[in-house]
């Protein structure tokens, strides 16, 4: 079992920046990743349609007989977690818990912002992540539904997106943060505009890293490390236009990926 792939799936593309992370850590460990580009975003759905949705993905990935699961996107992880813990007999993580952590590691005012889809800051997930771990932790939670249409736009160097980041922003930046935490896999592609807005004293926690630690700590509790040296193998699937998903997926990987295949979930 040790040599068989980790698999990660996303409701598109965004949770490739967590696969590059994870790859980047691991480049022994084989990767298959899902992204449900089909249903796209996820966090303007009902929780029971996200966890419909799923379930489908963790069965086929299960098929391909992976070791571990990550659910890269955080609506789903936010809503589909404990029943994919429940249906599944391998470790399954989330990106909600190690964000929190890396949040709460980078405050010092213990005043911690959070951005994300509106299913992930309606779900509560990450003030109830953050303060199950830190109870003195202030956390302000802002829904930033645009952001993900723009960064899949390839508009993320626009004047667009830095005034709709400066709407987004300034009800966080009055409250005197000092982190801010991306809660959607997107969001990183929009750094470089997130730092104009809120200046240099406000830390970024992207929980792509976070992840590859927790993925690591489980691999090593498990004792579920690949065995293999060479060069890993990765694998990707999609449930819609396999040519736009490798064109942009490359985008969000760091570099170009092979054409994915198109499954299509009952």
């Amino acid at each position: 079992m040790n040599n068989n792939p980790i698999g990660i799936f996303d409701s598109g593309f965004g949770g490739l920046t967590v696969m590059s992370a994870v790859h980047k850590m691991f480049p022994c460990e084989n990767l298959i990743y899902f992204g449900d580009s089909a249903h796209v975003p996820y966090g303007s759905k009902s929780p029971e349609t996200v966890i419909r949705f799923s379930k489908d993905i963790a069965a086929f990935l299960a098929s391909k007989k992976i070791k571990m699961l990550v659910i890269a996107c955080n609506t789903a992880t936010a809503h589909a977690l404990p029943t994919i813990k429940k249906m599944l007999k391998i470790p399954v993580i989330g990106v909600i818990e190690p964000g929190s952590k890396a949040a709460i590691a980078a405050t010092i005012a213990n005043k911690i912002g959070v951005i994300g889809t509106q299913g992930t800051i309606d779900s509560n997930s990450y003030k109830k992540s953050i303060n199950k771990i830190s109870k003195s932790a202030l956390v302000y939670q802002q829904a930033c539904p645009l952001f993900v249409p723009i960064v899949e736009e390839g508009w993320t160097n626009t004047r667009i997106a830095l005034e709709t980041a400066d709407i987004y922003l300034k009800p966080l930046i009055n409250k005197k943060i000092d982190s801010l935490l991306l809660g959607c896999t997107h969001y990183p592609l929009l750094r470089k505009v997130l730092e104009k807005v809120i200046g240099k004293n406000i830390k970024i926690v992207d929980s792509a890293n976070a992840v590859s630690c927790e993925i690591k700590r489980v691999l090593n509790e498990k004792n579920l490390f690949s065995n293999k040296k060479r060069a890993a193998i990765l694998t990707f699937y999609t449930s819609d236009n396999p040519k736009k998903f490798q064109k942009l997926g490359g985008v969000f990987f760091g570099q170009k990926i092979p054409k994915p295949q198109k499954i299509t979930l009952e």
